[in-house]
């Protein structure tokens, strides 16, 4: 599949690095060489990007406050002190940081933000800090990836959660690839990921563009894969067999007959990577539907509810029971104003909890 954000799975070894680095001491040597050695590891432990991704405020005060470093400056790599401290969730440090100047929008060599960096870890802390400070949560790097497809390249369920629920980002945006948060969660094999995005209403059946993917940095390393794939395409590739079975159950029989650009179907990729669990599962699944006993014909859709139904009938007469025993029998005894609105919150609370039931009970 096309770079799966390699920057920040690079980014994640340099910052091991980095705190290798700034926590192991030099070794003692004789010679020139060796308080060389030792001179460019303690210039590398003292410097703003060590600090904001140790979030150490005493070491960050003297850097700027006492020695004038700059923060909003990137380190060799091109990468900023903001970044460091929204990998590693260091709410404080950012905070200071961007009190001293940092720029909320500065990028990397790759276009990626500090919110794309606290994505790789789902560090949520540190993303309301930066979207309460004004960071766009729509940003995209160069390759078209926003906050939301981050998240799901490393299976941040929760963050994706937070970031659509409270700050309206787009759960279903294509990459510069065609890709959707969907087909990387899937490629990837985060079930729960999927389930969320599935919720979240994202196009199950959105196909990637047409063209030449490119896998790694350099270009001698590019090679063709399959495009045109749905979600389903790409967790069949990776052999994902929870990813399919949640995307199965939720599909219809068109989701198993889809063909990508060189003709195949979910099925036939699993099994020309010799995936052969996935492929049988699927061909499986195909013939379930041919036979008339898919998810969406009628004697599929009684046994893919399962118990629910009786769960619903049990709740609807319980709620009943309470409104007729206990708020209407009260009514007779002169109910006071407040254990009226008590007693009926409880009703509204639990037509609420049907409906949330209704909807999750649709993915899961």
């Amino acid at each position: 599949m096309a770079s799966e954000i390699e920057v920040l799975e690079d980014t994640t070894t340099t910052s091991a690095s980095l705190v290798a680095a700034a926590s192991t001491a030099p070794p003692a040597a004789e010679g020139a060489g060796a308080e060389a050695a030792a001179a460019e590891d303690e210039s590398l432990k003292n410097d703003v990007y060590t600090a904001a991704a140790y979030g150490d405020l005493e070491k960050l005060q003297r850097l700027v406050e006492g020695e004038g470093r700059p923060v909003s400056e990137p380190d060799g790599g091109g990468y900023h002190a903001l970044q460091w401290a929204a990998l590693n969730n260091r709410v404080a440090a950012a905070q200071y940081i961007l009190e001293h100047g940092a720029d909320i929008h500065a990028v990397d060599h790759t276009g990626q933000t500090a919110l794309h960096w606290s994505a790789v870890r789902g560090h949520i802390q540190v993303a309301e800090l930066l979207l309460k400070e004004g960071a766009k949560v729509d940003a995209v790097d160069l390759y078209g990836y926003q906050a939301t497809h981050v998240a799901a390249q490393y299976g941040q369920t929760a963050f994706i959660y937070h970031i659509v629920a409270k700050w309206n980002a787009d759960p279903d945006v294509p990459d510069n690839d065609g890709r959707s948060p969907l087909h990387w969660a899937a490629y990837k094999g985060f079930a729960d990921s999927i389930r969320l995005l599935l919720f979240l209403d994202a196009y199950r059946g959105r196909q990637d563009k047409e063209g030449m993917s490119y896998f790694g940095w350099c270009s001698f390393l590019m090679q063709m894969l399959p495009l045109g794939c749905t979600p389903l395409h790409w967790a069949a590739i990776r052999g994902n067999l929870e990813a399919c079975t949640v995307l199965v159950q939720v599909g219809k029989k068109e989701d198993l007959m889809v063909k990508d650009k060189t003709g195949l179907t979910p099925a036939q990729l699993a099994a020309d990577k010799n995936h052969r669990q996935v492929a049988f599962f699927l061909d499986n699944a195909r013939r379930v539907y041919d036979s008339g006993c898919g998810a969406n014909t009628k004697f599929g859709k009684l046994s893919k509810i399962g118990l629910a139904p009786l769960l619903w009938c049990i709740i609807i007469v319980m709620l009943i029971t309470y409104i007729h025993s206990v708020i209407s029998g009260e009514y007779t005894m002169n109910m006071t104003a407040p254990f009226g609105m008590f007693a009926w919150s409880g009703v509204f609370l639990a037509t609420a909890g049907l409906v949330m039931f209704y909807k999750c009970s649709r993915y899961f």
